[in-house]
């Protein structure tokens, strides 16, 4: 099968190509940083790799013809500083998606499409309330925020809420820029997949760490950022109380997952979570590295500070992929986490 990955250079994408090669697949991909990577990987030389920004339309085009299913990659991720990064993650995530789904459908594409997508996509994640069963918690309130109120009330009653796993079905409620582009790339990919009859899919990554990881950047994950304070020899910095919970999953994980969706059966569409299903807190994530970079590294340090557009607990259940993709998380949080504290 000829694969295109667009992104291919990155975090994710590297790994997939490593997994796609090993799997006897032909890849081309596009990236603009190949070159700029030297910790990408050992890739193949029989690997097409294309240095093309996705807004680059020939280039874009010239790429696609007669691949036989696309892994899109390639985005700007994090929640990045603030709404100045507006047209930036707009120009690159869905000008770049509008621009590859423009050439597939001018080149007849037939076959299968997978997106890149994130579970920043759901907001809050899945909340239940004593009295009023499931609820869906609006934005917190700053001033609550900065009174130490870091969990969200009831909508409805403003009791205490017990936070649960989000589903695939879940409504879906971005609330910062890298959101709501995430969400329009899985829209566009939809419209795309009805229009051109082709099957597609959308991969809704929790939080991915692993080797080659972006790092010392505002747009690093949190893995990323606390590891780096530990490498200079400060404390990871944790926001909020530290409570608030996530899904760590590492990126050989999530790899394998996009294999899995490439290969589906054509009537496998439609989105997926792609979790570990072993939630933990930031605080947990803090510590664990803490532990791995040895005796001598500095406990983390809890701010109490917030930002703008996080929200409070987001994990979700793999069920849906487990049954139809076969996709399992291997890596265990406490494996992925010791050697994630010494990985480049």
């Amino acid at each position: 099968m000829k694969v295109l990955v667009t992104g291919g250079a990155g975090f994710i994408g590297s790994h997939l190509v490593e997994q796609l090669v090993d799997g006897g697949h032909e890849v081309v991909v596009l990236d603009r940083r190949p070159g700029d990577e030297p910790s990408w990987g050992d890739i193949s030389p029989d690997v097409d790799v294309r240095r093309v920004d996705m807004t680059d339309a020939a280039e874009v085009a010239r790429a696609v013809a007669g691949v036989d299913a696309v892994s899109h990659q390639a985005a700007r991720v994090g929640l990045g500083v603030d709404f100045d990064d507006v047209v930036g993650y707009v120009t690159d995530n869905d000008l770049g998606t509008a621009v590859l789904l423009q050439a597939l459908w001018r080149s007849r594409f037939a076959g299968r499409l997978v997106v890149a997508s994130s579970m920043v996509v759901y907001g809050e994640g899945a909340y239940t309330c004593p009295t009023h069963g499931s609820v869906q918690p609006g934005p917190r309130p700053p001033e609550g925020l900065d009174a130490g109120r870091f969990d969200p009330p009831c909508p409805t009653c403003g009791a205490d809420l017990s936070p649960a796993t989000v589903d695939e079905d879940a409504p879906l409620d971005p609330r910062n820029t890298y959101a709501a582009t995430k969400l329009h790339t899985e829209h566009l990919a939809w419209t795309f997949a009805r229009e051109a009859n082709v099957p597609a899919i959308a991969l809704r990554y929790h939080n991915v760490y692993g080797p080659r990881m972006p790092r010392d950047t505002p747009y690093a994950g949190v893995a990323s950022i606390f590891r780096s304070a530990l490498a200079s020899g400060e404390a990871p910095r944790v926001t909020e109380d530290g409570a608030q919970r996530r899904d760590f999953v590492h990126v050989t994980d999530v790899a394998r997952a996009n294999v899995a969706a490439l290969l589906a059966d054509p009537s496998i569409i439609g989105p997926f979570n792609i979790a570990s299903g072993s939630p933990h807190t930031v605080l947990e994530l803090a510590r664990a590295l803490v532990t791995a970079a040895g005796p001598r590294a500095p406990d983390p340090v809890v701010t109490g500070a917030w930002r703008v557009g996080d929200v409070r607990h987001v994990t979700a259940s793999p069920a849906r992929a487990t049954a139809d993709l076969g996709f399992r998380a291997e890596v265990t949080f406490a494996e992925g986490m010791a050697r994630f504290a010494s990985e480049t």
